[in-house]
């Protein structure tokens, strides 16, 4: 692969009426069948992708269109990814049932596997506190977490059995996850390991993935309702917002830097970009069909998607 894909659009379809700011739209074709399901920017500029469909996880220049991949190991099915503290990428991996760490030096694949009584967790997403432990999801009703100083591995049982999917830290250190197959968000006690479910107000509302804001409101994508909705912890409050366009499937959620909230749409195909004051949304579609954006996550000005259908990858520049 040689450069970037020569499609960089200058688009932004208002679903308001009201005059935006444009925003370029690029996309990068990743090696055929990768599959790509999640997507991390690092500090460095490059991007890391799980290539879910070939088990490796893989790490674009954007300025060269350059791709390559590390293969994780036999079995391997690599789910999610983020970024580290140090800079190394971290990668639940189902296939595995194992926590996977890649150095962003040496690319080494260190692998930290989940206890025996966690078998077959289907590691989904994680998150790092604000003292360095690795919170994870797995969706056969399973949470967990890796202290990487001792490598120890603890896992917990869902309070409501299947379903935790999507999990993030507020700015004071609060672990929430997103249960898609029990509809519920829950908090987890980070001592004891407990946690607190809490029931939105839309009953099997398919709550898939949660991010909070600068302010520690959670946000959470509704893959059943089709709905965008807002949990503020101190007060107890949830807001809910319905996604334009016919039987909307929210999927992947991701708040930037000004509390703008991303989010990508299956129905319509397309990323959507949420205004909490203005209340309104603006959309960005995909040029090819099925584009199937599993997971968003961004830098400043920049927001990234892997399109999973489609093997490419996605910036919004802002």
């Amino acid at each position: 692969m040689s450069h970037p894909l020569a499609l960089c659009l200058t688009l932004l379809l208002s679903l308001t009426g009201l005059p935006t700011l444009a925003a370029q739209v690029q996309y990068y074709p990743l090696p055929p069948g990768s599959g790509p399901h999640d997507v991390a920017p690092a500090a460095d500029g490059r991007v890391w992708y799980t290539a879910q469909r070939q088990g490796a996880l893989g790490r674009l220049d954007p300025q060269t269109g350059q791709a390559e991949q590390v293969p994780l190991g036999t079995g391997s099915a690599p789910h999610g990814v983020i970024v580290g503290p140090q800079g190394a990428a971290w990668v639940t991996d189902s296939g595995l049932n194992a926590l996977v760490r890649v150095d962003a030096d040496s690319l080494e694949v260190t692998r930290f596997p989940l206890p025996a009584h966690a078998a077959n967790a289907n590691l989904n997403t994680a998150v790092f506190d604000p003292h360095g432990q690795l919170w994870f999801t797995g969706q056969n009703g399973v949470y967990g977490r890796l202290d990487p100083a001792t490598q120890l591995v603890e896992t917990w049982a869902a309070p409501l059995g299947r379903g935790p999917y999507g999990i993030a830290v507020t700015p004071d250190g609060a672990v929430w996850y997103a249960s898609l197959a029990s509809s519920h968000i829950a908090r987890i006690d980070p001592i004891s390991g407990a946690a607190t479910v809490i029931h939105p107000p839309t009953a099997d509302q398919g709550a898939r993935r949660i991010w909070s804001d600068s302010h520690g409101a959670l946000w959470v994508s509704e893959w059943n309702s089709g709905q965008l909705s807002r949990y503020h912890p101190s007060e107890q409050r949830w807001q809910s917002w319905s996604l334009p366009g016919e039987r909307p499937s929210p999927y992947a959620l991701y708040v930037d830097e000004q509390d703008q909230v991303w989010l990508s749409d299956f129905s319509s195909n397309a990323i959507l970009r949420f205004d909490p004051e203005r209340e309104q949304f603006e959309r960005f579609p995909s040029d090819r069909s099925n584009a199937n954006v599993r997971q968003i996550l961004g830098r400043r000005g920049e927001l990234w998607g892997a399109e999973s259908g489609t093997d490419r990858l996605v910036v919004i520049r802002y």
